[in-house]
């Protein structure tokens, strides 16, 4: 190939390793999340959720870094299974609220085991390895333009 080429190269892409990563990661949470009928970007909500009790859409798609095409049926869905609530927000009628319920709460006991099952699974980092690697994910996310 061309030398002009070469910033096509798959090898050479910065962005295929994070992508295949991300998904051979969440593939790994598919067994656990599955019997709960939960989706992997269901399973983070919950975990804001369960952190922060009640949240707008606004700051949940900035925290996972989601936009409201993906949250908004995500969270109609929820909703329908009595998981959280949705409300305008009575100081700003464009904002609105989201809040776990009892049965959304009650689901975090289901899922208190699953980061301690996927710990037990052999990763080829050592631990210096996975703070350098989460580290530097987190400095990725945190740049408005790479």
């Amino acid at each position: 190939m061309a030398q002009e080429y070469e910033q096509l190269l798959l090898k050479n892409q910065l962005c295929f390793p994070l992508y295949a990563c991300g998904r051979k990661i969440v593939s790994e949470y598919t067994p656990f999340l599955k019997p709960l009928n939960l989706t992997y970007t269901q399973y983070v909500v919950f975990m804001v959720l369960w952190e922060k009790e009640s949240i707008s859409v606004g700051q949940l798609g900035s925290t996972l870094h989601l936009d409201a095409g993906t949250l908004t049926p995500l969270l109609k869905k929820l909703e329908k299974e009595d998981y959280v609530t949705r409300k305008r927000s009575k100081e700003d009628e464009r904002v609105t609220i989201i809040s776990i319920t009892e049965k959304g709460k009650a689901l975090k006991e289901k899922c208190k085991d699953i980061p301690l099952e996927l710990t037990k699974k052999k990763s080829p980092l050592n631990e210096a390895e996975t703070k350098t690697l989460y580290t530097l994910l987190y400095k990725l996310l945190e740049e408005d333009e790479l």
